[in-house]
This record gives C-alpha cells, sequence and structure tokens, in this order.
C-alpha cells in the first residue's frame, strides 16, 4: 500500500484535494561560524537526568554534523561519554574547567562560564 501524502513538517496529514502534493523544500542551509565567532555558554545542569550531573555546552550555530565533531572532541579531551542533541553538546560530570580549557585552546574566544 503506497501513500499518496506524507506528513509534513507542519503536521498535514490528508488533504480532500485529489491534485494535492506538500511542497518538499529544502532546508535552509546553516552555515557554521568559525570558532572566533561562537558565543558558547558553558553550564551544569541536572535536571530531567535522574540527578545525574551533565555539562552543557550552548549556543553552537551550525550544522549538526559540526556540533556532533564539537561533542565527541569534548568527549575525547575529558575521557567521559555524552552526546549532542537539540543544538547543545552535552558532556557527562562536571567538567567546566576542562572544557572552557579545550574551547579556549582551540580559538573558541567568546566562551561563558556559568
Amino acid at each position: 500500500m503506497s501513500k499518496k501524502n506524507k506528513a509534513d513538517q507542519l503536521g498535514f496529514v490528508y488533504s480532500t484535494n485529489p491534485d494535492f502534493k506538500f511542497n518538499e523544500s529544502e532546508k535552509q542551509s546553516v552555515v557554521t561560524l568559525l570558532p572566533a565567532d561562537q558565543k558558547l555558554l558553558i553550564q551544569l545542569d541536572n535536571k530531567r537526568r535522574g540527578g545525574k550531573t551533565v555539562t552543557l555546552i550552548t549556543g553552537f550555530s551550525g550544522q549538526e554534523p559540526d556540533l556532533e565533531i564539537l561533542a565527541k572532541s569534548l568527549r575525547n579531551f575529558c575521557g567521559t561519554g555524552g552526546s549532542a542533541k537539540d543544538g547543545e553538546a552535552i558532556v557527562q560530570g562536571d567538567q567546566r574547567d576542562k572544557i572552557f580549557l579545550w574551547l579556549t585552546k582551540n580559538g573558541y574566544s567568546k566562551t561563558r562560564k556559568k
């Protein structure tokens, strides 16, 4: 059974017009800023994580693969686990000082700790 009308990002699932087709426009390409232009915020968080403390790096503006690379580099430097979700890099534990050191060493000059 083939689906004529696939759901789009706006949530439309069905149309009574037999000639209706979704306009699947391409997403606008987001350009990843240079490290010196990134305004990152390093903060400690333990909400919705079962009491576990994590370090969040927010404010990254760029493509998702570049955020994944940043998160992987930070995890390797800190020697802990983590992930990249919803525009945030997450590193397990209180790693604010190590992350700040790594970011300043790699050219992220507008970084703030909170």
